[in-house]
């Protein structure tokens, strides 16, 4: 648990805002397939949209199932319509808001799905088209931060219709698609031109508001009938068109206001260029596909290439373009740097995804964490998932905290330390959801017959937020404070069997929950079980702050590796209560589809036998990304499996996200040259890599050899070489 305060060297590493960063003159959006995860349980979507936007336009071929989240299913065979916000690879629905649906023939029907066929699909970052086979629509979709812009080609010697569905969300469940929205408000205000607000509930429950903006006037509307519990109306717009002529139609959202969606589009889209507006798109997306240039084969640039584009799709700056955004609290305010961010999943992407957003965009950090203060502001605890501004409460723990520890160790200076600090404190003191401060200081873990459900991952989640404060506290010079977060942070022995050798339940009293079955799953909360969407096998490994520790609990380096080589060999079964769909992309009990195993393949660096992290690393690599829409085993969960890929792909992972720098793996391409702030450039080479040649011989870092097992981060901000020799055989 050693720490190396590297604040004075960081400090010099970090002002990213005003440095430029190299590379954006070739077009690496060719080597982006974002149809990758959009089959099987993978969650993305494929439509158009911009880096960090607030838009996402893109296809709707389903609803009201899990399957739907993203409202996109690859396999689908018709198109319910095109709405302008999604969410990427999360284990709910939500969004889809303001769905348009070009089409001919009658104005009343049953529904508004078309067939298309698959080859008239097209999608790359920033821009998405098919062909609606059932209408004779070919319809282009790109856009800009805060607009959709809508292209329709109507083919059909037919009345040219519009249907506007005002009422149409991603939802959970048939019933919800009724009544989600809560409140509604619409003005046609003329024959160019709908605007309005919604409020709508599903995950959160939030507010939204549009301008709807058609290139050409319509010549009649007509609304639709509602249905019982609707708030918000359809339209049908009838537009005169001949055949072969084409339709625009821009969507401008915003948090705050009408007006201030009027704002957005005038200040991105205000004219009607399609073309100039998918080609800022494009270069937005190139300028950051270029932080990393790959040296490998078509499949792995895809899908490295691919991983980025999914990692920078998300967190959503909500901010208007005049800074003005609509807070926890409902309160509008005005945005630092005109950035507030949502969609911060941060269960998941505190793992792996905000670390690499400090290496590949800086310049977004100060943001991130600036969000996360002033959500503590308003809310009173620091963000556990936000969506478009509101906490839902989904996961456990208050990550944040490692978000907001690793960013101040590693020399970001763009917010108040001091008020983040403290909210930090008070997110990990002051009882709020799911965050049980009395019991937890009370007993030191969270004892199943008081805490009914999740006891022990929370438990084990808590910890390492306590550890992430503690560094924190300490780089401040709070060293009371300091210690009295990292004596909670040793709190994850107290949940360890000696018996057993599992991380397991146990009531008030100290008695461990039997029965116990190790494989036994469960879900969440409402199942009353001890894990969070895993089970015994997979969350006694959850100890990222002191794996040295762990392995002492275990019986020492040979017997941690025996259980730890177990748990790739067990049966891959899923057994258990509640909903545990998310638990997939199983190696044995390893289960990748699912972010607490992230780090366990990196375990047994601590054990003295690295060579097993690099057969499990190939296996995983081999076996769990594809580059085909099928080819993620699991929730793409707001870029966290793509940063996962990106890191173990360069043979190095952030096993503590607190500044702890990264282990060693083994990398997976030959070559990946990375285009840092100021300028400078960090190149990571695997010779010899081959499928026979999987294992590291040699590890050399500027053309001196690395001892150890980890990569600081600073050596990387710096710029330089890292080289890894490979051959066949494991270096014992």
């Amino acid at each position: 648990m050693k720490k190396a305060l590297w604040l004075v060297a960081s400090l010099a590493l970090v002002s990213a805002c005003t440095c430029p960063f190299k590379g954006g003159e070739k077009d690496l959006t060719q080597y982006v397939n974002p149809f990758i995860g959009c089959a099987e349980n993978g969650h993305t979507f494929p439509g158009a949209c911009y880096p960090f936007g607030m838009i996402q336009a893109s296809p709707d071929t389903g609803n009201c199932t899990w399957t739907y989240c993203s409202g996109y299913m690859y396999l689908d065979e018709k198109i319910w319509g095109f709405s302008q916000t999604h969410l990427n690879g999360t284990g709910c629905p939500d969004l889809g808001d303001v769905q348009l649906q070009p089409f001919t023939g009658a104005a009343e029907r049953e529904n508004y799905h078309s067939a298309y066929k698959k080859e008239t699909q097209k999608a790359k970052p920033g821009y998405y088209a098919v062909t609606l086979e059932d209408f004779g629509v070919d319809v282009e979709l790109t856009a800009s931060p805060r607009v959709a812009f809508h292209k329709y080609t109507y083919k059909n010697p037919s009345p040219a219709r519009l249907l506007v569905d005002l009422q149409y969300g991603i939802v959970s469940g048939k019933d919800a698609l009724k009544r989600h929205i809560l409140a509604s408000d619409v003005t046609t205000e003329d024959k160019y031109t709908i605007t309005g607000h919604n409020q709508a509930r599903a995950w959160v429950t939030r507010h939204y508001y549009y301008v709807v903006k058609f290139d050409r006037p319509y010549a009649a509307i007509k609304q639709l009938p509602a249905q019982e519990g609707e708030k918000a109306p359809r339209y049908v717009l009838d537009f005169d068109l001949k055949p072969g002529e084409t339709l625009q139609v821009k969507v401008a959202l915003s948090t705050v206001s009408v007006d201030g969606a009027k704002r957005n589009l005038a200040a991105e889209a205000p004219g009607w260029d399609f073309a100039a507006v998918h080609k800022r798109a494009k270069a937005a997306w190139n300028g950051l596909l270029a932080r990393a240039e790959v040296q490998g084969s078509q499949e792995q640039k895809e899908n490295f290439y691919t991983s980025m584009y999914h990692l920078f799709i998300q967190p959503n700056n909500i901010a208007d373009a005049d800074g003005q955004y609509r807070g926890a609290d409902d309160k509008v305010l005005t945005a630092p740097e005109k950035a507030y961010y949502s969609t911060l999943s941060l269960w998941d992407t505190y793992r792996a995804a905000h670390p690499l957003y400090t290496i590949l965009t800086p310049e977004r950090v100060n943001g991130f964490i600036s969000t996360m203060v002033a959500h503590q502001k308003a809310q009173g605890y620091v963000p556990i998932w936000t969506l478009w501004g509101k906490e839902n409460h989904c996961m456990i723990a208050n990550h944040s905290v490692p978000v907001i520890a690793d960013a101040y160790l590693k020399g970001f200076r763009g917010f108040d330390a001091e008020v983040a600090f403290q909210g930090v404190k008070t997110s990990l003191t002051v009882n709020h959801p799911k965050s049980d401060w009395d019991v937890y200081a009370k007993y030191g873990y969270l004892p199943f017959d008081i805490i009914k459900g999740e006891n022990v991952s929370r438990t084990l989640e808590y910890v390492y937020d306590d550890y992430c404060a503690s560094q924190l506290a300490k780089a401040l010079g709070k060293s009371e404070d300091a210690a009295f977060f990292a004596k909670r942070a040793e709190n994850y022995k107290n949940v360890f069997d000696p018996e057993t050798k599992f991380m397991r339940g146990r009531d008030s009293k100290g008695n461990w929950r039997t029965p116990f079955d190790p494989v036994k799953l469960n879900h969440g909360g409402d199942s009353g079980y001890d894990y969070t969407e895993g089970n015994a096998w997979q969350y006694t490994w959850h100890v990222q702050h002191d794996p040295e520790g762990l392995v002492g609990l275990l019986g020492g380096p040979a017997a941690a590796a025996e259980k730890l080589n177990t748990l790739f060999k067990l049966e891959s079964k899923v057994e258990g209560s509640g909903f545990v769909l998310d638990v997939s992309g199983l190696i044995g009990q390893y289960a990748h589809g699912n972010e607490p195993s992230h780090h366990t393949a990196y375990f047994f660096d601590f054990m003295g036998v690295p060579w097993k992290t690099q057969e499990i690393i190939r296996e995983i690599f081999d076996t769990q990304y594809k580059n085909y829409p099928g080819g993620l085993c699991g929730n793409d969960d707001c870029g966290q499996m793509s940063a996962w890929y990106l890191f173990s792909a360069m043979g190095f992972y952030p096993f503590n996200p607190c500044n702890e720098g990264y282990v060693f793996g083994a990398p997976q391409i030959e070559k990946v040259t990375l285009n840092l702030a100021k300028g400078r450039t960090f190149t990571v080479e695997a010779k010899g890599l081959s499928k026979e040649n999987k294992y590291v011989q040699a590890v050399t870092l500027n053309g001196k050899p690395v001892a150890g097992i980890k990569l600081a981060h600073e050596q990387i901000m710096k710029g330089g070489s890292l080289v890894f020799e490979m051959g066949p055989q494991p270096k014992k």
